[in-house]
């Protein structure tokens, strides 16, 4: 066939300018769906095309309303965030803890469409706390217009380390209840839905990238101080799962050899001594009732003595484990999150004098330090990313 011929067909040479344009148009919007809102500068970088590329298709691709541009900031610089607008499709991220579960609705894009958030009573049993989570699901499609059809599956957090050849969380959970048990399965009955599931603390830090401040950091640990304390890694731009998917165990690291029995089994395990568990059972001593964690947030925010030590200590430890962690894998930046993340300064100026006394100098000086800006939604908000990055995956 003739080139006469394949243009009267509506056929392109797949070397014309209009194929080449379209392939990048797939590449640019591929990359979005994956990484999120991204400036024109990072999607150069992160597509191999050049910048003035990726701004005339970026133009051309606002003109037909397939991609939104907004003001933003990179490097202290004024910058324009691009986000992928043509998708109907929605993913449902879910977030159990120890006593909550909260569910999120999202679009292509990163969008957040809704969320809502219930408590649970600590110890909660497994099928029960599904249930809850699928009738949240519902009521949130049914408040946000989305119809069944549109859910393109749910990323699910536990808070414990998971296996991923098998999806079941192993021994050592802050949820004992759910170890050994088919999760996947119950989940899929449940929901309906194809579903991906894992550790809490991955999820945070695959939120980092994509929905928080942090999307173009190519290296950065996720450290989760709650009941439990854990943390997620991404390396090169993806997260790192190792061997068995069971990663991000700082929790369980040793900081006195002498120190209490871990629940995992081990002595003087960093949990033993900085978890929130911890700190409540410390304050609580002189108390005529347990503190809960809005106690020691509002005293360390009155200056109160007691509580500051406390979270002093906390902060120290927690540097030391990290320290071994920046020493490994130099990250350029480490996110906390968890309940304590309003602390702020007041936990950020221990931990940070933890990790410069145990790291190497030159690490220690010039790894950034700072608390996540997405609050307690973090790990919903990573299970919904990890929906949509599957999603994006797929041929």
């Amino acid at each position: 066939m003739s080139a006469d011929q394949q243009a009267r067909a509506g056929i392109q040479n797949p070397g014309s300018q209009a194929a080449l344009r379209g392939l990048n148009e797939q590449r640019i919007l591929a990359t979005l769906r994956t990484h999120g809102t991204l400036t024109q500068a990072a999607l150069a970088r992160s597509t191999g095309l050049s910048t003035a590329t990726i701004s005339n298709i970026v133009k051309s691709m606002v003109s037909t309303g397939r991609v939104t541009t907004t003001p933003t900031t990179s490097s202290g610089r004024r910058a324009l965030g691009v986000t992928v607008l043509d998708e109907a499709d929605v993913a449902v991220g879910i977030d159990f803890g120890r006593s909550h579960v909260r569910v999120v609705l999202a679009k292509s894009g990163f969008r957040l469409l809704d969320e809502e958030f219930t408590a649970l009573e600590v110890g909660h049993h497994v099928e029960a706390s599904i249930d809850v989570a699928a009738r949240m699901l519902e009521a949130l499609c049914e408040r946000t217009n989305t119809s069944r059809s549109q859910l393109i599956g749910a990323g699910i957090g536990i808070p414990g380390p998971i296996d991923h050849r098998t999806n079941m969380v192993i021994r050592g959970a802050i949820l004992p209840e759910w170890v050994d048990l088919d999760i996947d399965a119950l989940l899929r009955r449940a929901l309906d839905l194809p579903v991906f599931i894992d550790n809490d603390s991955n999820l945070g830090a695959l939120a980092q990238i994509t929905w928080g401040e942090h999307q173009e950091c190519a290296n950065l640990c996720f450290l989760k101080i709650g009941g439990g304390i854990g943390s997620g890694l991404i390396l090169n731009s993806s997260l790192h799962y190792g061997n068995l998917g069971v990663t991000g165990e700082i929790g369980h690291s040793t900081i006195f050899d002498q120190g209490l029995i871990c629940r995992c089994g081990n002595r003087g395990c960093l949990e033993t001594v900085a978890s929130t568990g911890i700190m409540v059972e410390l304050l609580s001593r002189t108390e005529n009732a347990p503190v809960s964690i809005e106690n020691i947030i509002e005293r360390a925010e009155a200056g109160d003595s007691a509580t500051l030590r406390v979270i002093d200590d906390v902060g120290v430890a927690v540097g030391h484990a990290l320290a071994n962690v920046a020493n490994l894998i130099n990250p350029e930046v480490i996110v906390l999150g968890g309940p304590l993340a309003p602390l702020g300064e007041a936990l950020l100026a221990p931990i940070r004098r933890g990790l410069q006394r145990h790291a190497i100098p030159v690490i220690g000086e010039n790894t950034t330090l700072c608390m996540s800006m997405l609050g307690d939604r973090a790990e919903a908000l990573g299970a919904a990313a990890l929906v949509l990055r599957q999603s994006a995956a797929l041929p």
